[in-house]
């Protein structure tokens, strides 16, 4: 026997009409099931059989008529005899439709109850099927159909399970004000028109998955109870999520947006999952409300994109996304995690309560990540609700790491960097910052250190000055902790760091807040015993302890007040002389008179011998110091030791003098 052609029909699995078969064209015939005590299809039975069946169907009797081919007057007729009295709406038990074939051009079933199962599936409307208002008290089942005109499911009621799988829409959908109260799936559905669901409710989960639509799809005001999947679907038109409201989780991984995407005021009750989502069109989540994480690790916004200005209680996961066109990014989140994140044009991020990671991020425009101290604003001069964000202890921004960034676009302005991780970052020294960007401080007051008091001098640092002292055997209390992950950096490391920042800040204009850097960078020097030499160190150890590397006036004065005390007290106790030496004129009278030549002679300083601390000594001491400090001899005569301290204090305490003043005019330059 020859094996069948690979168009032939297959028989169906329930016996059926075979009305019409042919041998070498049409084996099987008419696929209809045959009707309970015949063997022929509802639609091929003898008009008297027929109309016997028909009367003899009470409502809510079980039909099945799988396979069947309907005519709107035959269909009219099956629905006739199912009218509840009561209602005057049919009321059908289990009913079986699959692969029926509905020819014409509109076919109702409005305001039917099916009150156990009904199964739709592999039938094909071939006109318009209005199912307005009709109740599905248990399981529906529509998967593979084919919707070849409108498809209204407007108002109607689906009790239990609504399957739509594989189902071909071919013109406008329709279903608003539904309401699914079981789970319904959608999964690989295409609608190649207008999709409507504005105002559905759907009380279980509905998956989506792998659907098309292909024309606009309107979701506006629609409740979804449970969870929801849109996984690896495309739309192809524009969609809008206006108002929807997902109460539990809600999945869009691999999702292509062709056009437009619309969450303007969406609220997300669970986790929003966006991951891998394509964007081509524009995108908008304006006033949208996240009440978990939202996902957008590795979505490409191909256009404009404005996520924004909305709320979301947990984090925003950006890592791995892809920006080629502008970004306006407004939201207040927990935290934002855009760890390799790729900026290819222009962006702008204002942020509220949020901690920033930036690692390895890449962007080739100016960015700009600004902390917003008020709420933002909306049209009409609103404020945005952030109550989802009120147990938060404060509303300012922080950034976590820069590490891996190119930081040569990048602006920070209103931001906490008190724990963030500079080192790694390129071009550091182009940051620029605005606004009152904070930073770490030195442990305050007094602290013990291998039995001696240790005071720290206020000063701003980074974090990882921080992690490397509170790693030292020495440590003081005070010095914060690396957390998990933040890797060691030691002085190596942070001198360059520092200097970076420092020239930031002097590109800025900024003298005084350059100097805090400029110490930390000598700090870092100074401790860093392996590309800083011994006797490197050493001057640096002196220049920190003289006058805190040229930056501390008041430690300058107090060594220069040292300095001089000691010189007064040398010059009164060896320096000055027992007296001062007088002057002797001697001269011999030639004879006979005439010109007489005088020598004055000046007799040497005889050191002290008496008492040498008293007002006159100190009087001149003071004075010799003095002129000392100003680098001017005083004209006292001094013994060959008061000599030789004058000689040192007139370099030691002009040179204290000068890093005084040097430490006055850093912190007041401009």
């Amino acid at each position: 026997m020859s094996a069948p052609s690979p168009h032939t029909p297959e028989a169906p699995l329930w016996p059926h009409c075979a009305h019409g078969a042919d041998p070498a064209t049409d084996p099987v015939g008419c696929p209809g099931v045959h009707v309970p005590g015949h063997t022929a299809c509802l639609a091929h039975l003898a008009d008297a059989d027929r109309d016997a069946y028909l009367a003899g169907l009470t409502p809510g009797a079980d039909i099945d008529h799988r396979g069947t081919s309907f005519t709107g007057p035959l269909l009219n007729a099956l629905l006739d005899a199912f009218r509840d009295p009561a209602t005057g709406h049919p009321r059908l038990g289990q009913a079986r439709f699959d692969s029926a074939i509905f020819q014409g051009d509109t076919w109702w079933f409005g305001s039917a109850v099916f009150q156990s199962g009904a199964w739709f599936e592999s039938a094909t409307f071939g006109g318009d099927v209005l199912f307005e208002s009709v109740a599905f008290e248990g399981d529906v089942w529509f998967g593979s159909a084919t919707f070849q005109g409108v498809a209204l499911f407007e108002s109607a009621t689906f009790g239990g399970g609504a399957g739509f799988g594989s189902a071909i829409f071919q013109r406008d959908a329709w279903f608003e004000s539904a309401t699914f109260r079981g789970p319904a799936w959608f999964g690989s559905a295409t609608f190649r028109s207008v999709a409507l669901f504005n105002l559905v409710i759907f009380q279980s989960d509905a998956g989506f998955k792998s659907a098309t639509f292909e024309s606009g799809a309107w979701f506006g005001s629609a409740t979804f109870g449970g969870g929801v999947g849109f996984e690896s679907v495309t739309f192809r038109g524009g969609v809008e999520f206006e108002s929807v409201t997902f109460q539990g989780g809600v999945g869009f991984e691999s999702a292509i947006f062709q056009g437009a995407a619309m969450f303007r005021s969406a609220t997300f009750g669970g986790g929003a999952g966006f991951g891998s989502v394509t964007f081509q069109g524009d995108t908008w989540f304006e006033l949208a409300t996240f009440l978990g994480d939202i996902g957008l690790e590795s979505a490409v916004f191909e256009r404009w994109v404005s996520l924004g200005p909305f709320v979301c209680a947990g984090r925003v996961w950006l890592s791995g996304a892809v920006f080629n066109g502008p970004a306006n990014l407004s939201f207040a989140a927990r935290r934002l995690e855009c760890r390799r994140t790729r900026w290819l044009s222009t962006a702008e991020l204002r942020l509220r309560y949020a901690t920033v990671d930036f690692a390895h991020a890449v962007f080739e425009y100016p960015l700009t990540i600004a902390g917003e101290p008020d709420p933002f604003m909306l049209t009409g001069g609103r404020t945005m609700e952030e109550q989802a964000l009120a147990h938060a202890p404060d509303a300012a921004v922080r950034i976590a790491t820069l590490r891996g960034v190119d930081a040569a676009h990048l602006v920070l302005a209103d931001v906490d960097l008190s724990r963030c991780l500079f080192t790694g970052t390129v071009h550091l020294d182009q940051l620029r910052l605005e606004g009152a960007c904070a930073f770490d401080a030195v442990p305050p007051g007094t602290h013990r250190r291998r039995g001696r008091p240790v005071r720290f001098t206020g000063r701003r640092t980074l974090a990882e000055e921080h992690h490397w002292r509170a790693k030292q055997p020495d440590a003081v209390r005070g010095w914060n902790v690396a957390v998990l992950g933040a890797g060691h950096a030691g002085p190596a490391q942070l001198a360059p760091v520092y200097r970076a920042l420092r020239k930031a800040f002097e590109d800025g204009k900024n003298e005084p807040g350059a100097a805090d850097f400029y110490y930390g960078e000598m700090e870092m020097r100074r401790h860093d015993r392996t590309g800083t030499s011994r006797a490197e160190r050493g001057l640096l150890h002196a220049y920190w302890m003289l006058s805190g590397y040229g930056l501390r006036a008041v430690r300058a004065l107090g060594w220069l007040a040292a300095a001089m005390l000691v010189t007064v007290v040398l010059l009164m106790g060896f320096g000055l002389p027992e007296e001062d030496p007088k002057q002797e004129a001697a001269g011999t009278v030639p004879p006979g008179g005439g010109r007489v030549t005088f020598e004055i002679e000046k007799g040497d300083p005889r050191n002290p011998t008496g008492d040498r601390f008293i007002g006159e000594r100190f009087e001149k001491a003071l004075n010799v110091t003095l002129n000392s400090v100003v680098f001017r001899s005083s004209g006292q005569d001094l013994t060959t030791a008061g000599t030789y301290i004058e000689m040192a204090s007139r370099f030691v305490e002009p040179t204290l003098l000068a890093l005084a003043v040097l430490a006055i005019r850093g912190r007041v330059k401009r």
